[in-house]
């Protein structure tokens, strides 16, 4: 089979979707957002990338399934110049419509093209209780069975410690940045732990290796998280506006989910309450415990 993936972004969903390359056969391309594309690099040798900028020069092969994870009529658009045999995922049936195959309804039915409109999709997501990878998985065919994340070699930066702390939250969800992370650092480095907050890189493959040079990574649904998740770094999340329920944890991942959810769910402003609904002894508590957890020598701080 040649099989084509449209994934662009965000790049946390992005590394969330390599777990499909460990279980689709035959020649894989992906087309992904410009950035991403050093993180899919050498992953596979039946794999091929290019940015959605050089989209065209995927149009070399006819593909027997493309596997649509956006949300857009440009991307639909797209497909139409593919014509691939089989569509799962988004496409559009008129130029100013976009709509999803029904193997697909058990996630584009979450989302902000539902069918169901948004408020329902919201509601459908909150009762969700399903990993991003098993509804994808799932509507392909095929069961998820804890296959893990793909990633590529980092580029060390000599940055190491305990505890890792992943502060940043965009724009589009301000509510994800909790409120405690000073009273947290200070008490972490009161035990004599080493803790540092990520910093901005350049470079994706930097990032990558800040996140896996520490025994745990503390902060909320983002991309550290999953570069956690996908390099077996224990991994304190906290939940304050989005779903835990579709990130798979890899029995490493401790989720603190805030008991204001519901109220915040998948709301995109701000209010103070939601950054502080859980407490410091909570998250405190919970990074000790992964720190227990970690093996010393598999650990890869510098005391």
């Amino acid at each position: 089979m040649n099989v084509l993936i449209v994934k662009l972004g965000a790049t946390g969903d992005v590394v969330r979707t390599t777990p499909l390359l460990r279980r689709l056969s035959g020649s894989v391309t992906w087309i992904t957002a410009a950035k991403n594309g050093v993180l899919l690099d050498g992953l596979s040798d039946n794999l091929r990338h290019f940015s959605w900028e050089a989209r065209a020069r995927a149009l070399d092969i006819r593909y027997d399934l493309a596997i649509n994870l956006e949300d857009t009529l440009e991307v639909a658009r797209f497909l139409k110049s593919v014509r691939p045999a089989e569509v799962f995922g988004a496409y559009a049936d008129s130029p100013t419509n976009l709509c999803y195959t029904d193997n697909s309804k058990c996630w584009f039915d979450l989302s902000l093209i539902s069918s169901h409109g948004r408020q329902e999709a919201d509601r459908l997501k909150l009762l969700n209780r399903q990993s991003y990878q098993a509804l994808i998985f799932s509507g392909l065919g095929l069961d998820f069975a804890g296959e893990t994340y793909l990633l590529p070699q980092s580029t060390e930066t000599g940055l190491s410690g305990d505890v890792a702390i992943a502060a940043d939250a965009g724009p589009v969800w301000p509510m994800k940045r909790w409120a405690y992370y000073g009273e947290l650092i200070r008490r972490l480095e009161d035990t004599g732990l080493i803790v540092n907050v990520l910093p901005k890189r350049p470079s994706l493959l930097e990032h990558l290796a800040d996140v896996q040079n520490h025994c745990c990574v503390v902060g909320g649904d983002s991309l550290p998280m999953h570069f956690a998740l996908g390099t077996d770094t224990r991994c304190v999340t906290l939940f304050t506006c989005t779903s835990p329920w579709e990130i798979y944890d890899y029995g490493i991942q401790k989720k603190l989910v805030s008991p204001l959810l519901k109220e915040f769910f998948y709301k995109r402003g701000y209010d103070k309450r939601a950054t502080t609904a859980i407490t410091v002894d909570e998250v405190f508590g919970a990074v000790m415990i992964q720190l227990e957890a970690t093996e010393l020598a598999s650990c890869p701080t510098v005391r």
